[in-house]
């Protein structure tokens, strides 16, 4: 291989690496970006591969061999990158060593900005005069030469490195645990890489040379370096900012760089090498490299998808952490009320096939009566006629003929035009074998007595089974999501205890007397509680589950679940606002009353509301937001009484109370 043909592969692998950096270094960002821009060392990370962005970005660009009139422009765009990295490294260690709990007294402020001046003074300098860089030269391999303030900036960027590495040390020995001093470790390793990758070599050679082969080794060890380091580097700083357990940062950001980074990677390889090759099975290369990107894509996303829970289960969900991936995995076989109702139907429309009748249906039964849960066909029961107390009847045990007042053959009622079989729920009792019923399943009545043949009965017998077991899934887990509803505030403020206290430094935590009454969001709140107040993430994540009178809701009544006790908060709030006397549908003073209590606590339709109350749905909304104004109201009072009762109790105890103790959370 002759020197020219060594130097144009070199060319090759650099401009390869280089554009990799490129991916690597915007993903990376973006990932930042979507986690979480409130964190400080989420923010300045950010900053440090923008820097790093620009340089390799003016890399690429320069590599497509632009115009010469462009090339001058393009060589100095990288400076903006190259200026700017020793500030931002040195801005990152500060706020690394904040984190941990060591914020700046004023002293590495000012020289954090003086340091951005200076950055921005080297990037004008750079972009409009030849102080810093003159150029270009050397056609063939465009670089520039450094100017008289070239040195300057080296000493500028020792001197930032230094204290840089001074500073990340310093947030490493105040470290509390072995795992945020080895994550630390792991940073401060890596920490110089952006300077040292982006440092501009060709300006301490002379290019045009057989010269040119060992500077390009260079410069391309360089680049596959900082390519690795800048990976390494986005491990640990990824826990910055995060609330959410290690294992879960972990398997976000492996399945991230997975998906985004190295599949980016392989697709521009291909993309760059394919059409160099001259004959692929007799194609041009430029010709098939098309079909091989697509089909490295396609070939990667498969791989990963069979490779990451296996890559999973080998570095993050280990023997400690298996209950956790089972949780993880509880989402995909949860039987969710859609997927109750779409199972129910194919067991109804297999019962109608089978028995050649038009309409089957199954209602749910409980303390309140039957409802109706799904139905294939069109001669579906009314709801009152579900109401009717001959089909409640059926509540009892009905072991005897006449037990429900209804003809019965077998395990079949006759009830109007259908036949009712139970669908029961068997449980283990102390004294054996139990079953409750749990709903029933109808089935049009094709005759005045069923008239089932031997293989008709073992199929319904079996589709009927199979509808019990539905309907007890879907009551097994409906007590699941009563308790995991509870432990959703809990969990988030041990998320939160988590993320402030993971690198040594604890954040004070909200003043117990701090509440979501002082903020102006506090009426949206009530309301979104109210919309979700039979389930849902507004009620579940709401801020309102912080309220003193929540807290002590729970210890008065020896709760263990906030949404509970926000939920029963809500309804004495409405309940405070109910008239005395007999209550009215119609009368002025009931109106608002009976629209919070229809709507939220019954959970009615608008338009059922509207029919009841004799009103249009305009007018309906309008009182209807006045209504929630004044629950707001009547929270914001029980509120602040459970402030000053507080406050009371604290000051007969000399400063604390088992309210402060026992309801609200402390370190």
């Amino acid at each position: 291989m002759t020197s020219d043909e060594l130097i144009a592969l070199l060319q090759l692998i650099s401009e390869t690496l280089a554009a990799t950096i490129v991916i690597v270094a915007v993903s990376i960002l973006l990932y930042n970006l979507a986690r979480n821009t409130r964190d400080r060392v989420t923010r300045t990370s950010s900053l440090v591969l923008l820097c790093v962005i620009f340089v390799y970005v003016g890399d690429v660009f320069i590599a497509l061999e632009p115009d010469k009139t462009y090339l001058d422009t393009w060589l100095r765009f990288q400076w903006v990158g190259i200026a700017f990295v020793p500030a931002t490294l040195l801005h990152l260690s500060d706020a690394l060593l904040a984190t941990t709990g060591r914020p700046s007294r004023g002293r590495r402020r000012a020289v954090i900005r003086l340091a951005y001046v200076l950055s921005a003074a080297l990037t004008w300098l750079a972009a409009f005069t030849d102080s810093v860089i003159v150029g270009p030269a050397s056609p063939d391999l465009p670089h520039m030469k450094a100017g008289p303030v070239f040195p300057l900036y080296v000493a500028y960027l020792i001197a930032a490195a230094v204290l840089s590495i001074i500073n990340v040390v310093r947030a490493r020995q105040r470290c509390l645990t072995r795992y945020t001093r080895r994550r630390m470790t792991y940073l401060l390793s890596v920490f110089l890489t952006p300077a040292w990758g982006i440092f501009p070599y060709s300006l301490l050679g002379r290019l045009g040379s057989e010269q040119d082969i060992p500077l390009l080794v260079v410069i391309n060890l360089a680049n596959l370096v900082v390519m690795l380091m800048l990976i390494f580097m986005a491990y640990p700083l990824s826990f910055f900012g995060s609330e959410r357990p290690d294992r879960v940062v972990k398997s976000q950001l492996v399945e991230f760089m997975l998906r985004g980074p190295f599949t980016g990677a392989a697709v521009l390889a291909v993309i760059l090498f394919v059409p160099r090759a001259s004959n692929v099975l007799g194609l041009d290369g430029d010709a098939i490299m098309p079909f091989f990107a697509v089909a490295t894509v396609l070939f990667l996303q498969w791989s990963i998808t069979l490779i990451l829970p296996w890559l999973q289960r080998w570095l993050i969900y280990t023997e400690d952490q298996q209950k956790a991936q089972w949780i993880q995995r509880l989402s995909e076989r949860l039987l969710t009320q859609a997927d109750a109702a779409q199972l129910l139907e194919s067991i109804l429309a297999a019962i109608c096939d089978n028995l050649r009748v038009p309409t089957a249906f199954v209602a749910r039964v409980d303390s309140e009566g039957a409802q109706l849960v799904q139905v294939v066909g069109d001669l579906a029961p009314s709801s009152e006629a579900l109401a009717s107390p001959e089909l409640s009847n059926i509540v009892a045990e009905g072991e005897q003929e006449d037990s429900a007042g209804l003809p019965r053959y077998g395990s079949i009622y006759l009830w109007r035009s259908y036949w009712l079989i139970p669908l029961r729920r068997t449980y283990q009792a102390e004294n054996g074998p139990r079953s409750s019923l749990i709903g029933v399943l109808g089935i049009w009545a094709r005759a005045p007595q069923p008239d089932l043949d031997p293989e008709e009965r073992m199929i319904l017998a079996a589709l009927t089974r199979q509808a019990a077991r539905v309907l007890e899934g879907v009551q097994q887990q409906s007590e699941v999501f009563v308790i995991l509803e509870g432990l959703a505030s809990q969990m988030e403020f041990m998320q939160q205890l988590r993320g402030q206290s993971r690198y040594g430094h604890v954040k004070a935590l909200p003043e117990p007397d701090s509440s979501p009454i002082s903020t102006p969001e506090f009426q949206n709140m009530v309301r979104d509680a109210l919309r979700d107040y039979w389930g849902g993430p507004k009620l579940t994540e709401s801020e309102l589950l912080k309220l003193n009178v929540v807290w002590k809701e729970m210890e008065q009544n020896q709760e263990r679940n906030p949404v509970r006790a926000l939920r029963t908060v809500l309804a004495q709030a409405i309940e405070n606002l109910r008239p005395e006397g007999e209550r009215n549908l119609t009368t002025t003073e009931w109106i608002l009353y009976n629209i919070l209590e229809m709507r939220f606590l019954q959970g009615r339709k608008v338009r059922d509301v509207a029919l009841r109350l004799a009103m249009s749905e305009s007018d309906l909304y309008r009182k209807q937001r006045i209504a929630i104004e004044e629950v707001a109201r009547q929270i914001e009072a029980m509120e602040r009484q459970a402030i000053a009762e507080r406050r009371r109790i604290s000051g007969l105890n000399g400063g604390t109370s088992s309210f402060d103790n026992d309801s609200q959370p402390s370190l």
